[in-house]
């Protein structure tokens, strides 16, 4: 048989590896020159994939891909002006349907872990001890990172930009010291006049006002204060056959605290502190004109950290409370406050993915997407775990909600366009655990506490940046069960262009781009306006 360089065609045809192949050859043909080499490239070759498979097994996962070629390792880094290898680049074309990638846990909680390190506690953050007794009650004895920096600034009358990923804790960072506050202007105000508060809080939503005020109700029973949450519905007649009352603290969504505020019912001139929650929310395109009418209201102070803490101060702060800080909010907020006197507190996962939720990425067509939700929910509840499905339309939520029920899943929906009376409670269904299936629009994916949820389910996957880090922050919360993860369906061009923004991030350990939201239209929406009246 001929050799054809150093291979006869028998040989050249063996599934061997090459150095391996090379070392037969040699033998079968008794070439003693090519046998030594062979065996010099038989060992090193084998030498090489005992180090390869050992540091194989040694490595951890960050990324991994349905093309394993695209996974990324702990420790594996880009140089600043290497491309990015995406798994989902290749995502805006139709065959790319049924690939995925997941970006796994990589350490946990970092609202937790950094808390228990500090070794600090309640009562070195300047909070009464009354307020700090309810919360050991409550079995909550050590402040979340948010909690150590926020509480204090608070209590010293800045005004605050509190900042912090979603479900550390930020409602009671402002809640305690601004309870605390009233508290101590209670000791020292002669008189208090019937509906109107000391402090407001402004929700985007009554889902969230409820919450905050189911929150502050198991602080005012037990301490001298009163607490109301005043939301919409039935708003004429409430302004027909008010009703008034002693107030102290006032939670509202924006809507109906406006109409009440503008018609005289609420007074705000006794009003010392003022808190956005969800503020960049509140600042977007659907409420910063009415938001901005409202803040009006007040007469916003700067406050220096050596004033008397007891007083009961001569105008009004404010404490911004959200998920992300939208680079545009100072252009907001200009004309009602000196964007220069807020101090910002916030933590280094700001903008960042949950590094202790896995967060799973389909490529689907939207013909599948119904059967692939249908095989994950029912695959949940076997499991009796709860789960939140997020769409974009309020038409598509209660689809998906009729669509699970037909199916044997029980599922409660959740919109902004649904009648006040059937919408009252739909959360209440979900969080007692009477229901562990909930479709929502985005109205339940800021700052509702859905300590329960594991299972956050992408439907629709969102349009904005700070709509995903909304969604995802409904799991994975501090208090929350092990083995939360998040589950996104893709199937829109626009859709592809997010989630290779959010890969790249994640490649690079960096913070997400462009958390702005639709806030920038505000802005532009303003400055046009102020065009045109020059020109009228």
């Amino acid at each position: 048989m001929q050799l054809r360089f150093g291979l006869c065609e028998l040989c050249r045809s063996t599934l061997f590896s090459p150095p391996t192949r090379i070392a037969s050859v040699a033998e079968f043909h008794n070439h003693p020159a090519l046998l030594a080499n062979a065996r010099v490239a038989v060992k090193v070759g084998a030498l090489g994939s005992e180090v390869d498979s050992s540091e194989q097994r040694k490595k951890v996962l960050r990324i991994s891909c349905k093309r394993s070629e695209y996974n990324l390792y702990e420790g594996q880094t880009y140089g600043k002006f290497e491309s990015i290898p995406l798994a989902s680049k290749g995502w805006h074309h139709r065959k790319s349907r049924g690939d995925f990638f997941t970006i796994q846990k990589y350490r946990e909680n970092p609202a937790i872990c950094n808390s228990s390190e500090s070794g600090i506690s309640f009562s070195d953050t300047g909070l009464s001890s009354n307020i700090i007794d309810i919360l050991e009650e409550q079995e909550i004895t050590e402040p979340t990172v948010i909690q150590k920096d926020g509480i204090p600034t608070i209590l010293e009358g800045r005004n605050t930009l509190l900042t912090a990923e979603t479900g550390c804790g930020k409602t009671l960072a402002y809640l305690l010291p601004m309870i605390n506050q009233i508290l101590m202007w209670r000791l020292v105000l002669s008189e208090h006049r019937f509906n109107s508060p000391l402090g407001v809080i402004v929700s985007p939503n009554r889902e969230l006002a409820n919450q905050i005020g189911e929150i502050a109700e198991t602080f005012s029973r037990k301490l001298m204060f009163t607490s109301k949450v005043l939301t919409g519905g039935h708003t004429k007649s409430k302004i027909m056959n008010p009703s008034f009352e002693e107030v102290d603290l006032l939670v509202a969504s924006l809507g109906a605290l406006s109409k009440l505020t503008t018609t005289g019912i609420y007074n705000m001139k006794s009003v010392h502190h003022v808190v956005l929650d969800e503020a960049d929310t509140l600042l977007d395109d659907s409420f910063s004109e009415k938001l901005c009418r409202f803040l009006r209201h007040f007469q916003f102070q700067f406050r220096t950290a050596t004033s008397t803490l007891t007083a009961v101060p001569a105008g009004a702060q404010m404490t911004l409370v959200s998920a992300v800080v939208p680079t545009s909010l100072t252009d907001i907020l200009s004309p009602v406050i000196q964007t220069d006197s807020l101090v910002r507190v916030t933590t280094s996962q700001v903008h960042r993915l949950l590094p202790h939720v896995p967060q799973k990425f389909y490529r689907l067509g939207r013909s599948h997407k119904p059967g692939q939700l249908l095989a994950m929910v029912k695959s949940d509840t076997a499991k009796k775990h709860p789960v939140i499905i997020f769409s974009n339309k309020s038409s598509t939520c209660d689809w998906i909600s009729m669509f699970l029920n037909e199916n044997g899943v029980k599922c409660v929906n959740l919109n902004g366009k649904m009648p006040l009376d059937i919408r009252t409670g739909k959360l209440r269904l979900f969080q007692s655990g009477d229901v562990n299936v909930i479709s929502c629009t985005d109205i339940g994916s800021r700052g509702i506490n859905t300590v329960r949820v594991k299972h956050v389910i992408n439907y629709d996957f969102p349009l904005y940046m700070a709509d995903y880090i909304h969604r995802c922050g409904r799991t994975g919360r501090v208090g929350s069960v092990e083995g939360c993860h998040v589950s996104n369906f893709i199937a829109g061009l626009k859709e592809v262009e997010l989630v290779q923004k959010i890969e790249e991030a994640a490649r690079k350990m960096d913070t997400l781009p462009n958390v702005n939201g639709n806030i920038t239209r505000t802005i532009k929406f303003r400055a046009m306006r102020k065009m045109e009246d020059r020109f009228m």
